[in-house]
C-alpha cells in the first residue's frame, strides 16, 4: 500500500463546503470574470464572480419559495452558463442536484427522474421536448424550467426565478442565503453512463468535492488569469468537478465548446489556456498533428529536432516552443498550456509529444465514486506511462496481485462516496469495512508510489492456456495505425470453442479516401479485410504469442460510445 505523503508544491485555502468556496472565490477575485459567454448573435459578454454569486443567491431564494427545499432537482441540456447556475443554486442552500445525461431516450430519463423522487427539472429545448411528447407518463408533480428563452410563451423561464428571488430577498427573505449546509449529507445523486452496462445511482455529498479542490490545487497549479473551455458533458462528474469547482477556487473563467465538432474552432474564437480532454479526442487531434508534420519535407525531422531544442532551452530558461510549434500551438488558440486528461487508457507517447510542444497533459485515474479524481501526476513532477499517485489526504493499494503484480486497486479518502442510492447490497460489495473502495479496475504500483493501470478486471480475456490477456493493452497499439479509427479487443472463439484474442476494427474512412480515392461503399469487405490484416500483423510482430490477435472483423459503423466518448464494451460481447 501507498500513501499518498508527497508534501503538496501549492498552498490551499481551507474549505468547509460549496458555499464557502463560492464565497471565498467572489471575495478574492469579484470582478474577474467567471464565465464568457455568447448569445444567439454569437456576442461574447462575461460574468463576473459577483454576478454569478448574486444570481445562484436569486435562483436558489426562488427555488425555496416553490417549496423544494430539501428535494431533488435535476438538470439536463447542453453546457451552458445557466447549467452551472441551475447546479450551484441547487447544492448551496436548497436540496440535491441530479444531473442526466441529456444522450439518453425518454425511458432513461423518466426512471431516473421517478427512482430519485425528482420534483423539478432544468432543461434545454431539446430535452423539454422529449419530456413534452409523452407528457402523460411523467410524474404528475413533475415541474419543467427551460434554462433558455425560447420564442413561445407561457414557459417557466430560469430568468423568471431569477427575477422572483430577487424580489424575496430584496424583501429582506434569507431562507436561502442563511441555510445551513451539512457537508456530510447528500448533495449530488449520478447516474453513470458506464461502458459495463446499466448504472447506478452515485450519491456524493459536499465533503467529497472540496476535498478534491483541495488535494488536486495543491499538486496542479491554475490562476485566475486561466481560462477553461468545457466540452465534456457536465453531467459527468469529472467535467463538472473542473468546471464547477477547481475553476472558481482559482479564481479562472470557463467558456462552453459547441461541441466535439467544433472544438478547434471553438479553441481559436475563446484562446483558452486549460482543458479538459479524453483521450479519443487526444489521439484523433494528434494523429492529425503528426500527418501535417510528415507531409511537409522533413517535416519528422524537423519535429523531432524541435523537441530537442525545446527541451534544451527550458534547462537555461528560454522558451523556444513559439520558433519551433506555433503553428501547431496556434491550433489550440494560441494559448493552451494545460490539459487534463482521464476517462480511459491513453498512449503515453501522445503525452510526451505534446509536453515537447508546451502543451503538459496530466493524466489520472478514478471513477464517478470518487468525485471522480482518486489517482493524479503532479505539474511539476509526472510520468506518461504512469496514472501518478494518490491525491493527497488519500491512500491506495493493489489487492490480490498475480506473479506480475497485477491486481484490483482500491482506494480510501474523503472523495469515496456515501454509497449506491437506495441499495446497500451493492455498496457493501466495493466499500469494504476499512474504508476502501474496491474499483474494479487492475493494474500495479511501482517502487516509487506511481500507479499503472492495464484495464478492467471485466474486460480481461483468459485464454484457454490460462494467460490473461489486458484488451486496453493491445488497442493502444492498433491505434497507433493512421488508417485504425476505433478499434476494439475482445475474446473470440476458435473452431474449438476456445477463447483467443479478437479485434473489432471501424476503419478511418477519411484517411482511406485520402490514400486511395475510394469512399467508404467502393471497398469491398475482401478489400477492407487485406488492408487491415497488415496493421494486425503489424501489431502481432510487438506481441508474445499469447497475446497475439488471432481473429478480426471490420465494422462499416462507428462504436456505440457513452457521452465521454467510451465504447460501450458490453455491446459488443459477441
Amino acid at each position: 500500500m501507498y500513501k499518498a505523503l508527497t508534501k503538496p508544491f501549492y498552498e490551499v485555502r481551507q474549505l468547509r463546503d460549496l458555499r464557502d468556496l463560492i464565497q471565498q472565490s467572489v471575495k478574492l477575485y469579484g470582478e474577474r470574470p467567471a464565465f464568457e459567454v455568447k448569445d444567439f448573435r454569437n456576442k461574447h459578454y462575461n460574468i463576473t464572480y459577483n454576478e454569478y454569486y448574486e444570481q445562484i443567491n436569486a435562483l436558489g431564494t426562488a427555488l425555496i419559495d416553490m417549496g423544494l427545499k430539501n428535494e431533488k432537482i435535476a438538470v439536463s441540456g447542453d453546457n451552458c452558463y445557466e447549467w452551472c447556475l441551475s447546479y450551484m443554486a441547487t447544492v448551496m442552500g436548497v436540496g440535491v442536484i441530479v444531473p442526466i445525461d441529456k444522450e439518453l431516450l425518454f425511458g432513461d430519463i423518466n426512471d431516473i427522474l421517478n427512482i430519485s423522487d425528482v420534483k423539478l427539472i432544468f432543461c434545454d429545448k431539446k430535452i423539454a421536448e422529449k419530456l413534452d411528447e409523452r407528457k402523460d407518463e411523467l410524474k404528475k408533480d413533475l415541474q419543467i424550467v427551460h434554462i433558455r428563452r425560447e420564442k413561445e410563451d407561457g414557459l417557466t423561464v430560469i430568468e423568471d426565478l431569477i427575477e422572483r428571488g430577487r424580489k424575496l430577498i430584496a424583501d429582506g427573505d434569507r431562507r436561502f442565503l442563511d441555510a445551513e449546509i451539512d457537508p456530510d449529507a447528500l448533495c449530488s445523486l449520478l447516474f453513470t453512463s458506464g461502458t459495463t452496462g446499466m448504472s447506478k445511482g452515485v450519491m456524493l455529498c459536499q465533503r467529497n468535492f472540496v476535498f478534491e479542490v483541495m488535494s488536486a490545487m495543491s499538486v496542479i497549479k491554475i490562476s485566475p488569469e486561466d481560462c477553461g473551455i468545457s466540452l465534456l458533458p457536465l453531467h459527468h462528474t469529472f467535467e463538472s468537478s473542473i468546471i464547477l469547482f477547481f475553476a472558481p477556487y482559482c479564481g479562472a473563467k470557463v467558456t462552453f465548446c459547441d461541441g466535439f465538432k467544433y472544438v478547434l474552432r471553438n479553441m481559436k474564437e475563446f484562446n483558452p489556456s486549460v482543458f479538459v480532454a479524453v483521450p479519443l479526442l487526444l489521439e484523433t487531434v494528434h494523429r492529425r498533428l503528426m500527418k501535417a508534420i510528415k507531409a511537409k519535407p522533413h517535416g519528422e525531422f524537423l519535429f523531432k529536432l524541435g523537441k530537442v531544442l525545446v527541451k534544451a532551452g527550458k534547462k537555461v530558461g528560454i522558451d523556444l516552443k513559439n520558433v519551433f510549434f506555433k503553428e501547431i500551438i496556434d491550433t489550440f488558440g494560441g494559448n493552451m498550456r494545460l490539459i487534463i486528461c482521464g476517462a480511459a487508457p491513453i498512449n503515453p507517447q501522445i503525452l510526451k509529444d505534446f509536453d515537447a510542444i508546451g502543451i503538459q497533459i496530466i493524466f489520472g485515474y478514478g471513477l464517478t465514486e470518487c468525485a471522480p479524481l482518486a489517482i493524479i501526476n503532479h505539474d511539476r513532477l509526472h510520468m506518461a506511462e504512469s496514472v501518478g499517485v494518490p491525491i493527497p489526504g488519500s491512500e491506495a493499494k493493489i489487492i490480490d496481485a498475480d506473479s506480475s503484480g497485477v491486481g484490483e486497486i482500491c482506494v480510501k479518502g474523503d472523495m469515496v462516496m456515501l454509497g449506491y442510492y437506495n441499495n446497500p447490497e451493492e455498496t457493501a460489495k466495493v466499500i469494504d469495512k476499512d474504508g476502501f473502495f474496491h474499483t474494479g479496475d487492475l493494474g500495479y504500483v511501482d517502487k516509487k508510489g506511481h500507479y499503472f493501470i492495464s484495464g478492467r478486471s471485466k474486460n480481461v480475456i483468459v485464454t484457454s492456456n490460462g494467460k490473461n490477456i489486458y484488451p486496453e493493452e493491445l488497442e493502444y497499439h492498433l491505434a497507433e495505425d493512421i488508417l485504425v479509427g476505433e478499434c476494439l479487443v475482445l475474446a473470440d472463439k476458435n473452431k474449438k470453442g476456445e477463447d483467443i484474442v479478437g479485434a473489432r476494427i471501424y476503419p478511418n474512412f477519411e484517411e482511406l479516401k485520402e490514400q486511395t480515392g475510394k469512399k467508404a461503399d467502393e471497398f469491398s469487405d475482401k478489400e477492407l479485410h487485406e488492408i487491415f490484416e497488415k496493421t494486425v500483423n503489424n501489431v502481432n510482430e510487438k506481441l508474445p504469442s499469447y497475446k497475439k490477435i488471432l481473429n478480426f472483423k471490420i465494422r462499416r459503423t462507428e462504436f456505440l460510445k457513452t457521452t465521454t466518448q467510451k465504447i460501450k464494451r458490453f455491446e459488443y460481447k459477441d
